[in-house]
């Protein structure tokens, strides 16, 4: 946000509290207690990079949201380190353990030390808005400034341009209103929702010597985006069992599309919401249960599928309820197939291992980290579950030998020195004794990248 725009927020904010007999200011200091910043680092094979986010307190233990985007999906919980928690104009550190990711709404959980609790009040000790903003109505949020400016705190405002479903019930304002993850309120004081990262912002960049060209803007320190109290609250206690997230219900399908119009139309189902099954995996819950490709599911447990738009959000919508279950939980959907309907019970599974939970080894002198071969890489590579073997590639060190072969993040190994790896384990041992072998000058590897195989030769010497 620029300096111009800051100094007419201050000034709109300072005429606001003269002409109100509520007292913003007050307000406003008040609910900094809600807010903090945090800084930590992931620790990958080779350096340490720092991160600074901002969170919200939500209980008495000191427990304290993160956005989602807070941390790159794939990155292990034991690459987290050094959680440090800063109360707005302070520098003076608290220490914070990371509890891990909730699966459905996203966040990131931490708590931190008792000594800093007392200082914090949780944004449930707020009243909140059970109604739906109205359109041009005002709100405000605050935003934190960075570590060198002693995390000041700074306020902002704007008017509420459009309410919808995105599935969830989200306000966009017209301009942006608070840092992602940070609480907004109403002229009073009242909880209206969370701040959300915020959306891309298209533009076009014109030059003197060519046409414009289109260009995606995200303000990553601030947001317009609000998700609002209703979806916000329920949620505060969704705190995760377990770093890796766990237990996560899994259905088994990798492909959801919403209904195409003319399909809606010949099947008589232009009035209902439903949702195309694709991609369902071999042995998961979904085919176990007896579903097939290009199902419809137009109900879950008896409950039709909203209305939304755009036509797409309705597969976030099926996969948020699908995530608001168990593992070991009995779903009852109902679906179209050849134009007749029918009810299906599924038990839904426990999801497969994912990336952050992955094995993994750096072997250094190669230069990259191996990690085991996972279901969502059958699905990406579109392969069954039999024919699953060899490793994927996590990290790649710059300068390293297979980084000037040609090596890539996410490439599939197939093979090395000719040898076929059928298993994580034997790659692991094969590459260990590649490494340990100094008399060696190189090494191939047989990899998959995008559906093309190619032979990569990696020199050592």
């Amino acid at each position: 946000m620029s300096i111009f725009r800051r100094i007419v927020l201050f000034i709109a904010a300072v005429a606001t509290v003269a002409s109100h007999a509520a007292p913003l200011v007050d307000l406003f200091n008040e609910r900094l207690k809600s807010v903090v910043a945090v800084e930590f680092f992931v620790q990958d094979e080779i350096e340490r990079h720092p991160v600074s986010v901002q969170g919200t307190v939500v209980d008495a233990n000191g427990t304290i949201i993160l956005p989602g985007a807070a941390i790159m999906p794939g990155v292990p919980p034991g690459q987290l380190k050094d959680f440090k928690v800063y109360r707005p104009n302070n520098t003076e550190p608290s220490n914070a353990i990371y509890l891990g990711q909730d699966a459905l709404t996203g966040w990131h959980f931490i708590r931190v030390e008792e000594k800093l609790r007392s200082q914090l009040v949780p944004i449930g000790h707020y009243e909140a808005v059970t109604a739906d903003p109205v359109i041009s109505e005002e709100l405000w949020g605050i935003g934190l400034r960075n570590k060198e400016e002693d995390f000041m705190p700074y306020f902002l405002s704007a008017r509420v341009a459009l309410v919808t479903k995105l599935p969830q019930k989200t306000a966009i304002l017209a301009s942006e209103v608070a840092g992602p993850g940070l609480p907004v309120f109403d002229s009073g004081g009242r909880l209206v929702g969370l701040a959300q990262t915020a959306f891309g912002q298209n533009f076009l960049l014109f030059s003197r010597n060519q046409n414009a060209t289109p260009i995606l803007l995200v303000n990553v320190e601030e947001s317009s985006v609000v998700l609002l109290a209703n979806e916000v609250l329920p949620n505060l206690g969704r705190i995760p069992q377990s770093v890796t997230g766990r237990p996560m219900a899994w259905f088994g399908a990798y492909g959801l599309q919403p209904i195409d119009p003319e399909v809606a139309k010949l099947l008589k189902l232009e009035n209902q919401s439903g949702v195309v099954l694709s991609d369902l995996m071999e042995g998961s819950p979904a085919t176990s249960a007896g579903l097939k490709e290009r199902d419809i599911v137009l109900a879950l447990d008896g409950q039709p599928f909203p209305r939304l738009k755009p036509d797409r959000v309705v597969a976030g919508y099926f996969g948020q309820e699908l995530l608001r279950h168990h593992p070991g939980d009995t779903i009852v959907l109902t679906i179209s197939r050849d134009g007749a309907r029918q009810d299906v019970k599924v038990v839904l599974g426990d999801e497969p291992k994912l990336v952050r939970e992955a094995d993994r080894h750096y072997f250094e002198r190669l230069g990259f980290t191996a990690r085991e071969f996972l279901t969502t890489d059958g699905i990406a590579n579109r392969i069954k579950p039999a024919e699953q073997q060899g490793v994927i590639v996590q990290f790649v060190k710059p300068g390293s030998a297979v980084g000037a072969a040609g090596l890539r993040p996410d490439d599939w190994v197939r093979e090395i020195d000719g040898e076929e790896m059928k298993t994580y384990e034997q790659a692991v041992m094969k590459l260990k004794q590649i490494e340990a072998d100094k008399s060696r000058v190189e090494f191939v590897l047989l990899v998959s990248r995008g559906g093309e195989t190619s032979v990569l030769r990696a020199k050592l010497n």
